[in-house]
């Protein structure tokens, strides 16, 4: 089930602040940025860049995922390896807001989202 539209308000504004922390200066947007999109029951952040050979391809590069479980009213929290393949988050898979979910992908103790 989708979210709701004011779920889905709320999820905008909370991206959104974490964003404004997180973004690159705006003279240098246009070759890297943040972004966020909400597919279904979750969040993805991802990083928005030219491609390193074709400059006129746009890559966006997911890095981090929260899937609310409505069920258990948790975020499942994910993060994106090399492979391409969502794991779920080691030391926290699991939290109860979404803006936990932001504050481990901004510390990111364990170097899984930011490197």
């Amino acid at each position: 089930m989708a979210f709701t539209a004011l779920e889905n308000a709320e999820i905008q504004s909370i991206a959104n602040e974490f964003l404004v922390k997180r973004r690159p200066p705006v003279d240098i947007r246009h070759k890297v940025d943040l972004a966020f999109r909400i597919s279904g029951q979750s969040i993805e952040l991802f990083e928005i860049r030219p491609h390193y050979e074709r400059r006129d391809l746009i890559i966006h590069s997911k890095f981090a995922k929260a899937t609310f479980v409505r069920t258990l009213n948790v975020w499942k929290v994910f993060w994106m390896r090399a492979s391409g393949k969502w794991n779920a988050y080691p030391p926290r898979s699991k939290v109860k807001t979404l803006q936990h979910f932001f504050k481990l992908v901004d510390e990111d103790k364990y170097h899984c989202f930011w490197g």
